[in-house]
């Protein structure tokens, strides 16, 4: 990417003029970005950490063939709002209330992503009646601890200065060592596509804030309760997860009585976009089933 426009610099209306792709929703004073297309049931995209809803630029036509696919920018990410920063779960979770408050969705099947995944699992507890389907590729959720590059950024002042340094090593580094396994992925325009919207003021201070809250994996007890509520689930794991490694797969797939595991090879912690030629099918399958 052209160092030219520095990181965190953009004021969002301008950057989300030039470069969002999709509409705009106000829930509650906050500005969320979407990206919707397709017809039929409603099928709504949450993403995880480090991305928004590019995450699913592979996977987001195959979906709309079936379905009404709305992948949302989460606060902090992407093309929506920076603030306030209290980033959680149960944030989240109501952003997505309030997303389908607002759209006169009454019941929506969800695929979610690490975080997404995560606050996809959290909104399911609190909302069952609101829930068809989940499709969870890593899911965040059980006691996991971060990785060593997100530890040593959380450290006081250390990400703040390394992160805005008008560099792309460090985020590039963060694709290839933590999120894909296969590392020639990591292409100019894909990374491009993928940190565009980290140009936008603020997104430092949120991205390090959503880290330094520390509740990807605090969701033991919610993950237990949906064990219970007979949910038709499916897991999707990168055999080669560093992030969420497999085995927290295989114990989700344990607590989660009737769920079904599927294991994608050659895959890393965006399994969806490694393997979208495999996942696509997978998922349709199981949500039209």
């Amino acid at each position: 990417m052209s160092n030219s426009v520095r990181w965190n610099s953009q004021p969002l209306d301008l950057w989300a003029g030039k470069h969002a792709q999709g509409t705009f929703v106000d829930l509650g004073g906050r500005k969320t970005h979407y990206i919707e297309k397709g017809e039929g049931q409603p099928l709504i995209l949450l993403h995880g950490f480090f991305y928004d809803s590019y995450l699913w630029a592979e996977n987001i036509d195959a979906l709309a063939q079936h379905f009404k696919v709305y992948a949302l920018d989460l606060w902090g990410c992407g093309y929506s709002a920076r603030e306030p920063l209290d980033f959680g779960y149960p944030q989240y979770a109501e952003q997505v209330r309030l997303f389908m408050e607002a759209l006169g969705i009454e019941r929506a099947s969800f695929v979610g992503q690490s975080m997404g995944a995560g606050t996809a699992i959290k909104f399911c507890v609190q909302h069952r009646h609101r829930v068809e389907k989940l499709v969870l590729v890593s899911a965040a959720g059980l006691p996991n601890p971060l990785p060593a590059m997100a530890k040593f950024f959380n450290l006081p002042m250390i990400g703040e200065f390394f992160l805005g340094l008008n560099t792309d090593a460090f985020r590039k580094t963060a694709l290839k060592d933590v999120f894909l396994h296969d590392k020639t992925l990591v292409t100019e325009p894909y990374f491009e596509s993928v940190t565009r919207a980290q140009k936008i003021e603020k997104t430092i201070d949120a991205g390090l804030k959503i880290q330094r809250n520390e509740f990807f994996d605090t969701l033991s007890d919610e993950i237990r309760t949906l064990g219970g509520m007979d949910v038709p689930t499916l897991l999707v794991w990168g055999r080669e997860d560093k992030a969420i490694p497999l085995r927290l797969g295989q114990e989700m797939h344990r607590i989660l009585t009737g769920s079904q595991l599927e294991i994608l090879d050659n895959a890393g912690h965006v399994s969806n976009f490694e393997q979208a030629a495999r996942f696509n099918p997978l998922a349709v399958a199981f949500l039209r089933a």
